[in-house]
């Protein structure tokens, strides 16, 4: 899946081995911490998808103009910018640069070293006047020091004598044009709503920049939002041969310019040591003195000691991130990216969210959605929890704007908003964006998940009950109850069912429904766990309690209550089909006949209007099958094969976030190939652009859900009601699998094979699980070793369009399959005999 000529297979390294300017090189190439990005743009800063610089949270802000206003409409919409770009370090050798469609390059290596978190770029070419140049250049963005990043440029003239002159810069690509520019070329994007919006007006406004020996700094002010942003950057140069220096400032440009006349094979080293800083409102000024103090702490400890601390940062992950799978370096090299990638999107984001492409471009405007909650949390909880309780701070700070948007819409309670950066919705396309009211449910999942696996009550009682209190009280508003008579024309014997209407579930093909079934399901467990926390924090601690009361006005009996309309809550299910429908009016659409619709139209997003898709049973994701994941122990394995069977025939794949679910509930009910296959669809969702945007940055979530794939997939790890189980689907040409876990403040190392489970305790108290529902106990002093007979039930295939062939509604219509045409003649309707 992978060109293996340009990318061979190492288990540590991401390896290129020929020059490309493509953007997908600059996503796969980037170097982040969480906070600070740099795209894996080349040192020469000429050609380039996007020339990205990005930090998490810095936006700016525009008004959105819809083509009819409605009440409640987001009005702000808000967009990731693109700091200065600091990464140019121009090489010339007889005042001739490099340029790459026209240079001899004889040597040409890449490598993302994974266990030191280098990029390094080794690049040999020869003038045409026969000199040969040899040319290496290192780049990190530190773990350690959250504002820093370290470039380093060594250039050898091997075998003449040769002026060489090295060019630093740094550049305000935001508001520049021609080569300064910084967004995608216009004519290869095309329409594709998953993009960054671009702002007309200048964004970064001027504020201080100078010079100071070989320092230089630039700072501006975001022209809406208000935020501040300053970079300075310290440069080093280390050699025999004699050189000059100059430089040169101005409001989006600073150059350090080192003119050496170079010997024969004495080597040049330029150092680019880079601080930046942003605020929401602290002045420029003081944000360059904070990035100086950082440089000059920076400089005491030296340049090496930075690439030394980030090795050893990098061990201690890989020490609890690790997922081993034995005999296929291929799939390794591709999981350790995907969960590198996780650390370089989450690691340093602090307080703020973790952005759907973290800091690796601009897709998706740096905004921040529930692919957070589902889909990167549970790697954070089970291997670096203190990240998770970042993520989970972030939202405990947005409650405020989240409490005016449910009052907005007529709510009780919050309701977070489906896309953001600063907390207030900018999502201008409501249907698949407000009415996605479950990122409430999924917020307080991962909350649950979180204490559940740390036990954190800490983070729970100051902050995190809030959460739970505020999410839960929306579906109590939102909700409504209907009473049914099961006996006609009487009043006895009635039942009383609550009701969710007018939402849209996680598939973006069918929007604004009634009784929308993972939105149900997520929304129980939501009203559930916030009448459970409710009454332990009530049992435990008056004092607390009762500041939890003042703080979110909590009533009498309004937990009781929650409980009742989960009790309640109505879960649809079709007698006649045998399945859980999507939501109530899912089974009286059309089926969309995916098998025969060309590849040319396909994602179905970018060629069809959403009334055309909203019309038809289509998916753009798994939605009934996440919540069979998410909710597993609410369903039986008989109804998870039978939905499972219904909806994948169904399900496009047109969100990276399906493939990851469909391979876990795909190996749960027995279709282990498939399952193999749609996990390296996954894995390979970046690496090999298998949706063709991954130029515009990392899909964050999908690498999340590579982990989940591997861990409760594969590994068949789940944590149901806080019990820890293991029901293992290893594939049949995999060894072993190997992955450690952190539970409830014990470190474990769970290790698969074809005919056991290992479950090692490296540090901290006796674990207990089950496994295949027999029940162990693990301790330090002692491994627990589970004979297996087989990895779960086998099916052969995958399901298909053919059990639609005679399926009946349950009114007793036919459910018929087609594509959608473009009509070229008026239909004539015939009558029917």
């Amino acid at each position: 899946m992978i060109a293996r000529d340009r990318f061979p297979v190492d288990p540590w390294r991401l390896i290129e081995t020929r020059y490309s300017e493509d953007g997908v090189g600059e996503t796969l190439f980037g170097v982040g911490n969480g906070y600070l990005g740099l795209r894996g743009n080349h040192i020469e800063g000429r050609g380039a998808h996007e020339h990205g610089t990005f930090i998490n949270g810095l936006h700016e802000t525009w008004p959105i103009r819809h083509a009819e206003q409605a009440y409640g409409f987001a009005e702000v919409g808000q967009t990731i910018v693109n700091a200065p770009d600091a990464k140019v370090m121009r090489v010339y050798v007889d005042d001739e640069p490099i340029s790459f469609d026209e240079a001899d390059v004889r040597e040409y290596r890449r490598t993302l070293d994974m266990r030191t978190g280098v990029l390094e770029r080794v690049v040999v070419w020869e003038t045409p006047s026969g000199k040969r140049v040899r040319m290496r250049d290192e780049r990190i963005v530190s773990f350690e020091e959250r504002h820093l990043a370290v470039l380093r440029l060594e250039v050898v003239v091997e075998n003449a004598d040769a002026p060489v002159t090295v060019s630093c810069q740094m550049i305000n690509r935001q508001d520049g044009a021609g080569v300064y520019a910084g967004t995608p070329n216009e004519a290869k994007s095309g329409f594709d709503p998953r993009k960054s919006e671009k702002i007309a007006e200048r964004v970064l406004e001027p504020s201080e920049y100078w010079q100071d020996g070989l320092r230089s700094a630039l700072s501006y002010s975001v022209a809406a939002s208000g935020m501040t942003v300053a970079v300075v950057a310290d440069h080093i140069i280390e050699t025999e041969n004699d050189y000059t220096s100059r430089a040169l400032i101005e409001a989006d440009i600073s150059k350090n310019v080192f003119r050496v006349q170079a010997k024969a094979g004495v080597p040049i080293t330029v150092t680019k040591l880079v601080s930046y800083h942003t605020s929401r409102g602290v002045p420029p000024r003081e944000l360059v003195d904070r990035c100086r103090r950082s440089l000059d702490r920076v400089a005491f400890e030296g340049v090496q000691a930075q690439f030394d601390r980030q090795a050893e940062w990098l061990a201690a992950f890989w020490e609890r991130s690790d997922v081993q799978i034995g005999g296929h370096d291929d799939i390794q090299q591709a999981t350790r990216w995907c969960l590198l990638q996780l650390a370089q999107a989450s690691a340093r984001a602090d307080g703020t969210g973790v952005p759907a492409k973290g800091v690796s471009g601009s897709g998706y405007s740096g905004h921040y959605f529930w692919d957070t909650e589902i889909y990167v949390l549970p790697f954070l909880t089970y291997t670096s929890p203190q990240w998770a309780r970042n993520a989970l701070r972030a939202r405990a700070l947005m409650l405020p704007a989240a409490r005016r948007r449910a009052s907005q819409l007529n709510e009780a309670g919050a309701l977070f908003p489906w896309r953001t950066i600063n907390g207030e919705e900018a999502s201008a396309y409501y249907a698949a964006g407000t009415a996605q009211y479950h990122i409430n449910a999924d917020v307080s999942f991962a909350l649950g998940k979180y204490v559940r696996a740390t036990g954190d009550e800490d983070f729970l009682r100051r902050e995190g009950i809030d959460i739970a209190i505020e999410t839960a009280r929306l579906w109590a508003t939102l909700g409504f109850w209907r009473t049914s008579r099961l006996v006609a024309d009487t009043s006895e014997d009635s039942v009383e069912t609550f009701h969710i209407h007018g939402v849209t579930g996680p598939d973006e093909y069918t929007t604004v429904v009634n009784d929308n079934l993972y939105t149900n399901v997520m929304a129980r467990y939501n009203l559930r766990y916030a009448a459970r926390v409710v009454r332990e924090a009530r049992e435990a601690n008056g004092e607390e309690f009762a500041r939890v009361v003042e703080r979110t006005g909590l009533a009498e009996g309004e937990a009781e209550g929650w409980e009742r309309a989960a009790d309640a809550m109505f879960i649809p299910f079709s007698e006649t089909l045998g399945i859980h429908p999507q939501d109530s009016l899912f089974l009286e659409r059309e089926v969309w006949d995916l098998a025969h619709t060309p590849p040319e139209q396909r994602p179905l997003l970018l060629h069809f209007h959403p009334l055309v898709i909203y019309r038809f049973q289509v998916l753009k994701q798994a939605d009934v099958v996440l919540a069979l994941f998410l909710q597993g122990n609410h369903f039986t394995p008989e109804e998870k094969k039978a939905d499972f069977d219904y909806y994948d025939p169904l399900t496009t794949g047109d969100s990276t976030l399906s493939a990851v679910v469909q391979s876990i509930l795909a190996a749960e009910v027995g279709y282990q190939d498939l399952a193999l296959q749609y996990f390296r669809q996954s894995l390979f969702v970046d690496l090999h652009d298998l949706h063709h945007n991954a130029a515009d940055g990392v899909h964050v979530a999908s690498a999340g859900g590579v982990w989940t794939a591997l861990v409760c997939g594969f590994g068949g790890m789940r944590d149901y009601a806080g019990e820890l189980s293991f029901d293992p689907r290893l594939p049949a040409d995999w060894p072993s699998l190997s992955y450690p876990l952190q539970w409830q403040g014990s470190t474990l190392q769970i290790t698969l094979t074809t005919d056991e489970l290992r479950v090692h305790v490296g540090s901290g108290g006796p674990v207990s699980f089950t496994v295949r529902e027999v029940a162990y106990t693990a301790t330090s002093d002692e491994d627990v070793v589970v004979p297996l007979a087989d990895q779960g039930p086998r099916i052969e295939g995958r399901p298909s369009l053919r059990q639609f062939a005679d399926a009946m509604r349950d009114d007793g219509t036919l459910i018929s399959a087609s594509v959608p045409v473009i009509t070229t003649v008026i239909p004539v309707i015939e009558p029917i005999d």
